[in-house]
């Protein structure tokens, strides 16, 4: 896999190389459609998430859909998740939203960002913004449970 670009604000050095690498193409094998640079972003925006959740108390964070696709990933993962919880100094449970609070809360996204930005990282808007949490069918950039033909993504590139 060629290096991406990664800009001064990523995540990217919580995890090894060949982690990150792991985690990335585990994001590509899951989520039709979604290419290489797209994946680097979604992991990259999970390990920040994961970062601000580790740090951050007394404040309901939650991730958009698309980038829940990297933390999943990366749970996946689970002794480098582990690790990855115990070098941020607290384990991060996933708590899985049941039916009845699908209602997604832009608020909430709103304070997951600024959790974000106070653990010392810019979230890339794009894979935050309303398009990121909204239900989008195939063809369009996002995860979708109910497409038959999974999603497919091209995000703007990263700013």
């Amino acid at each position: 896999m060629a290096t991406p670009t990664i800009p001064e604000t990523s995540a990217r050095q919580l995890l090894s190389d060949e982690g990150f690498d792991r985690v990335v193409h585990l994001v590509m094998r899951d989520n039709d459609g979604v290419d290489e640079p797209v994946a680097v972003r979604i992991v990259d925006e999970a390990l920040k998430f994961v970062a601000a959740a580790a740090t951050t108390t007394g404040r309901h964070l939650r991730p958009s859909k698309t980038v829940d696709m990297g933390w999943h990933a990366l749970i996946l993962h689970t002794a480098m998740y582990r690790s990855l919880c115990a070098s941020l100094g607290r384990f991060v449970d996933h708590r899985p939203e049941g039916p009845e609070t699908l209602r997604r809360d832009a608020d909430t996204l709103d304070l997951t960002m600024d959790a974000i930005r106070d653990a010392g990282y810019e979230p890339d808007a794009y894979l935050w913004g309303p398009l990121a949490d909204a239900e989008i069918h195939a063809g369009d950039c996002m995860h979708s449970e109910c497409t038959e033909g999974g999603s497919a993504c091209t995000a703007p590139p990263a700013a």
